[in-house]
């Protein structure tokens, strides 16, 4: 069947903005709800789409033009989610997730979190000095974490961050890599840095790093140290021992915050031995000042080809 969606409130330009450069937002949409979708005169026009995709298309264009209207730019990202949430018939309420500034790239842009996962990670990370995240690759964990370590910097909330994670990588020898154990881990640290650099500036980032104000370490370097004033993020923790959580876990120290984040699905771990991060979660889920903070596929905002290649894949039995 064929549909018609109008919105006779939208400018030029915000009609412009909601369909994207070179229609891609508008790609987007159609490769997510399965149909062909066109846009003229203010109006989308739905073509091989029944009445519960209609209804979902519906629902999701009337959140994305909200954020139109608010003069907030529509991404790819965007899209996906909003068309992912009205399938599942779930309030978006995308508007929000924008209000809340976690801090800003070295350009200045504003960084702010782009699901309901990652805005309850946010909260989370303002409400209590010890927060696990833990979900998939992709869910922003790392950067978030880093980006709110980062703010509180800058704010002078502490002094210091420190960035860590276990040295255990899924089929790689770390003893056949030259250099140390920090000169070994430090090509597996790339995300922190990235997430460093993008808002801090390569310059300044390495000038904090040299001075010791930011310091980037495998989790054995944490052994008999307390951390006080500092922001202490544990990277791929779902890769740490139950002994080795623990040790970093009492490592926190006056006026300090600690944010582990980790993939429960993805352990690299030897055969019988219990990650730590799993381990944790059942022993300490009941403690006020320790928050866990559940993300999934939700939160991964990928390109509809991403999403149906993984279905594919789960469909097949993995990659075995």
């Amino acid at each position: 069947m064929r549909y018609r969606i109008q919105f006779d409130t939208l400018s030029d330009e915000q009609a412009a903005a909601l369909v994207g450069s070179g229609d891609r937002n508008l790609d987007v949409f159609s490769e997510c709800l399965g149909i062909r979708a066109s846009f003229r005169d203010n109006a989308f026009f739905l073509s091989d789409c029944d009445e519960d995709t209609y209804r979902a298309a519906k629902c999701a264009l009337n959140e994305l033009v909200r954020m139109v209207q608010a003069g907030r730019p529509v991404t790819e990202q965007n899209v996906i989610y909003a068309v992912t949430l009205a399938k599942r018939r779930e309030e978006a309420d995308m508007l929000s997730f924008g209000e809340k500034i976690v801090g800003r790239t070295f350009s200045g842009r504003p960084i702010s979190p782009k699901t309901k996962g990652q805005l309850v990670f946010v909260e989370a990370m303002e409400k209590d000095p010890i927060v696990f995240a833990i979900g998939p690759a992709g869910t922003g964990k790392t950067y978030l974490a880093v980006v709110k370590a980062v703010t509180a910097l800058k704010k002078g909330d502490v002094k210091r961050i420190v960035l860590t994670r276990p040295a255990v990588e899924a089929g790689e020898n770390l003893g056949f890599l030259p250099g140390d154990l920090k000169e070994k881990v430090d090509p597996y640290l790339t995300p922190l840095y990235d997430a460093l650099n993008s808002t801090l500036g390569n310059e300044q980032t390495q000038k904090l790093i040299e001075r010791g104000t930011i310091e980037i370490a495998p989790l054995a370097y944490m052994r008999g140290r307390t951390l006080d004033d500092a922001y202490v993020i544990l990277d791929e923790a779902q890769n740490t021992t139950g002994p080795q959580m623990k040790m970093f876990l009492t490592r926190l120290g006056f006026r300090s915050r600690m944010i582990i984040t980790g993939d429960i699905t993805q352990v690299d771990l030897a055969p019988r031995v219990k990650s730590g991060l799993v381990q944790a979660r059942e022993i300490l889920q009941n403690i006020k000042e320790i928050s866990f903070v559940e993300m999934s596929a939700d939160d991964v905002v990928r390109h509809p080809l991403v999403r149906k290649i993984i279905e594919r894949y789960e469909e097949s039995g993995g990659t075995d």
